[in-house]
């Protein structure tokens, strides 16, 4: 699917693609750029759901390990 941006910068989300994700106009889109182009996503009310896929992983462990090196110093 494609679009066209205007002069005003502005584009239209293709209406399937609007029905899939259940974009309405009160709804914000994030537009993430990483090396491989654009992607935009749809925004989440919850915060949690919205980071949720975004870390490297492993943040526990890492967390544990930091905790763990802090209390040695002390």
């Amino acid at each position: 699917m494609r679009s066209t941006i205007t002069s005003r910068g502005q584009t239209v989300i293709p209406a399937e693609i609007r029905r899939r994700f259940q974009l309405d106009p009160s709804k914000k889109l994030e537009w993430i750029v990483d090396h491989d182009g654009i992607k935009v996503v749809p925004v989440t009310a919850d915060p949690i759901d919205a980071f949720r896929g975004r870390g490297k992983g492993g943040s526990v462990e890492r967390l544990l390990c930091d905790r763990k090196r802090d209390s040695m110093r002390e």
